[in-house]
């Protein structure tokens, strides 16, 4: 499942509708990201490919060849970019290869990056609010403008993380998004109501 194919046409419009009501009632603005990964990470992809090799020459070398050390080096050369592209293949067993607290880090900046890529700095108010989904992390991070923060307890991101999270982990991701934006909505609407000259500056949903 990438970020392009994980919603059909129908949960995208279902998923730009919430934003557009949650918006509707507040000066605020929600923009939901899905991205397949935050990071390509790339010494797990080495460190991996060269354990694998490792163990995979050893065993061949030392069962057909007496470990001729010979024999060792080439098959170790020739495995390790086939076990390399077989880890780019198999997100699974290639996460199980990077620290919890690099993966945390990564979507962390992630959604530093794009939140000012995608201009959410940029608001009037100050209430910018960036929902990233990282497909390959397994994670959902909730980043919010100055604005907002000021009003609102941090722990309140917690909320809305836990409500992502557990509708992916239940197969209703589509519904979990929606739900998330309905609340972050709420959030802004309580501390920052529409006001007449608002208008809509940032995509209501980027899959990237």
């Amino acid at each position: 499942m990438t970020a392009q194919t994980i919603f059909s046409d129908a949960e995208k419009e279902r998923i730009e509708a919430a934003v557009r009501d949650a918006e509707s009632r507040t000066s605020g603005e929600i923009v939901p990201l899905v991205v397949d990964e935050s990071y390509d990470y790339p010494q797990a992809e080495i460190v991996g490919a060269g354990f694998f090799s490792l163990a995979t020459a050893t065993t061949l070398s030392w069962a057909f060849a007496g470990s001729s050390l010979w024999v060792f080096l080439p098959l170790f050369l020739l495995l390790f970019f086939p076990f390399r592209c077989l880890l780019r293949r198999l997100p699974e067993l290639k996460r199980r290869l990077i620290h919890p607290g690099e993966i945390a880090a990564e979507v962390e900046e992630k959604a530093l990056v794009s939140f000012i890529e995608q201009g959410l700095h940029h608001t009037r108010d100050e209430t910018g609010i960036l929902i990233l989904v990282s497909l390959f992390e397994h994670r959902v991070f909730v980043l919010a403008d100055r604005g907002i923060n000021k009003q609102v307890p941090k722990e309140t991101w917690d909320e809305i993380v836990h409500i992502v999270t557990e509708g992916i982990r239940s197969s209703r991701t589509c519904e979990a998004l929606c739900a998330a934006i309905t609340r972050c909505g709420e959030l802004l609407e309580a501390h920052f109501p529409k006001k007449t000259d608002d208008t809509d500056e940032l995509p209501n949903l980027i899959l990237g």
